[in-house]
């Protein structure tokens, strides 16, 4: 099992990840928005502004404060 640092030591199952988006549209924003409201959010960014959002397989988003592209160089690793 390949696990990838998205921050603060904090480490993904490279397995588990669908995809590494932007959080800056309007669409992830209610995406993130509706996922908080049922619990399924894991915040890694510590507080700081979130710059990647990783969407699991098992439907779980986890806020990142890591580029999109710093992730995938790591996950290509």
């Amino acid at each position: 099992m390949k696990l990838i640092n998205i921050g603060f030591g904090n480490l993904v199952s490279a397995e588990r990840i669908v995809s590494i988006l932007s959080p800056e549209s309007a669409p992830i924003k209610r995406m993130i928005q509706d996922v908080r409201d049922r619990g399924l959010l894991i915040d890694a960014s510590f507080g700081r502004s979130t710059k990647a959002v990783i969407v699991t397989d098992s439907g779980n988003l986890i806020l990142s404060s890591l580029t999109p592209e710093v992730l995938a160089q790591r996950a290509q690793e």
